[in-house]
């Protein structure tokens, strides 16, 4: 979901010699930030832990071939998963079903869990992508990142779910798909993402279940030839057929 967004587009530099404010709380701004932001604004500030990282979900959906949504960043070059932020009050499972909905228009009913990373995967934001009010307190975001199955059909994809929609075409891609064309910053956590999740993929394929939130499952044996994701970052992902609204 498009919200307000410390890391928007590239800034100025700060000037040589100004040290960074260190920030005073988890959940408190001081005033003068508070003048700087709107009200959607603030709330995001305050949920920055005290390291300075946002709280955010990041959503691998595969389909019955084991194919992962690919969504093309709006006006953009790039492509990405879909990801959001996690709003005061909601679970990351909670923020995940929410994200799902206003990114890509799909409900519960549509997929299945089929797990979720342990820990916190976290990528920094560079500086000059920060926003100037923003410096010093921002530094990157923290990620729950989950695996899905879609067991509806592509059709119940709709890109225009919401009022801001974050992509304008989508298609699906071979699981180890090439990260070149993510933001460079983030590709570390994508890699980190698929390679704890690939163990859920092939589990109970026939029968895909919800698992219990939190629930961890020991690792499946390594399919044979199965390739590893450093190992095909470098490789063509094929000629996959985009889907545009």
């Amino acid at each position: 979901m498009t919200m307000a967004n410390p890391a928007s587009r590239p800034v100025a530099a700060a000037a040589p010699g100004r040290q960074r404010s260190r920030r005073p709380s988890a959940l408190q701004a001081p005033e003068n930030v508070k003048k700087c932001l709107q009200s959607d604004e603030l709330q995001v500030y305050t949920m920055l832990d005290r390291e300075g990282y946002r709280p955010n979900v990041g959503i691998i959906l595969c389909n019955a071939k084991n194919e992962v949504f690919w969504g093309k960043r709006i006006r953009e070059h790039s492509w990405q998963f879909p990801q959001g932020g996690i709003k005061r009050g909601e679970t990351p499972e909670q923020a995940m079903y929410r994200e799902l909905h206003e990114e890509i228009g799909l409900l519960p009913e549509h997929v299945q869990v089929l797990g979720r990373t342990r820990d916190w995967l976290r990528y920094d934001v560079p500086a000059q992508w920060i926003r100037r009010e923003w410096r010093g307190s921002y530094r990157g975001q923290k990620q729950i990142w989950f695996l899905l199955r879609l067991i509806g059909r592509d059709c119940d994809v709709s890109l225009r779910a919401c009022d801001h929609p974050e992509f304008d075409a989508w298609r699906w891609n071979t699981y180890w798909v090439q990260l070149d064309a993510v933001i460079e910053f983030k590709r570390r956590v994508y890699e980190q993402a698929l390679n704890e999740l690939a163990r859920f993929l092939y589990s109970d394929q026939r029968r895909p279940r919800r698992l219990p939130y939190g629930r961890r499952e020991a690792p499946l044996p390594t399919l044979p030839g199965e390739p590893a994701a450093a190992r095909l970052l470098g490789e063509p992902a094929g000629p996959p057929t985009v889907k545009s609204e």
